[in-house]
Parts: structure tokens; C-alpha cells; sequence
């Protein structure tokens, strides 16, 4: 006497991950996701390989389990998997002080964010 299922958020030839509280500005990782949006899995892994960002590396762990999710839970072709999504949220804002001159205090933030990124199979081509 459960809940009823909720119904997919993605459609039936897309898969998803994401990943929450990326200790990152979402302006930064924002120019990490704009990388791979549109291009081939493989390929947006090997750029994220050897990007130089540090987040890089958290947004190559999400696109990872976005498609072992498309292979596993939605038995989709991982040789036909392109990014056909990465959206960036902003979150929570950590508020600090920094010690300033003359008894003042300057304001320090600490901004989190979170990142989604969807992966679809694409069509056959004839």
C-alpha cells in the first residue's frame, strides 16, 4: 500500500545524474558544463580528462554515472550517448568576514552549487 510511481522526469531514450553542494561558484562550473554540452560521451569524458579546472573532475564523476545509468537502469547504447543537457544551479552562499583595516570587517561568500547533467541516445542515422 505504497505511493504510486512517479513518473520519469527524463524521457525514455535519456538518462540523468547530478550532483548537489559542488563547493564551487556556479559562474566556474558553468564554463566546465558549456564544454560538453551537445558533444559525444566519449569525447566530453576525454576533455574533462584533461581539462585543468579542479571541478572538472566532479563534473567527469557525474557524466560517468549519468551513463552507467543510461547502460544499467534504461539499458540504452553507450557508444550513442551524447550530453544533450548540463544545467548549473546556485545554492546555498556561505557568509564569512575577513579582518580589514581600522577595526572593519570584509565580507567573504562561499558559494555552492549543483550540477545535472542528462544524456540522450541518439537517433539512427540511414
Amino acid at each position: 500500500m505504497g505511493k504510486p510511481a512517479a513518473p520519469r522526469a527524463c524521457a525514455d531514450d535519456e538518462a540523468m545524474a547530478s550532483a548537489r553542494q559542488l563547493r564551487v561558484s556556479p559562474r566556474k562550473l558553468n564554463l566546465v558544463a558549456q564544454m560538453i554540452r551537445g558533444k559525444r560521451c566519449d569525447r566530453a569524458l576525454a576533455e574533462l580528462q584533461f581539462c585543468r579546472r579542479r571541478i572538472a573532475q566532479d563534473v567527469r564523476k557525474v557524466l560517468q554515472s549519468a551513463i552507467a545509468n543510461a547502460e544499467n537502469n534504461h539499458q540504452l547504447d553507450v557508444d550513442r550517448l551524447y550530453v544533450a543537457t548540463a544545467t548549473v544551479g546556485r545554492t546555498l552562499v556561505m557568509k564569512r568576514w575577513h579582518a580589514r583595516a581600522r577595526g572593519r570587517a570584509g565580507r567573504v561568500e562561499k558559494p555552492f552549487s549543483n550540477i545535472t547533467v542528462v544524456v540522450r541516445e541518439q537517433a539512427e542515422e540511414y
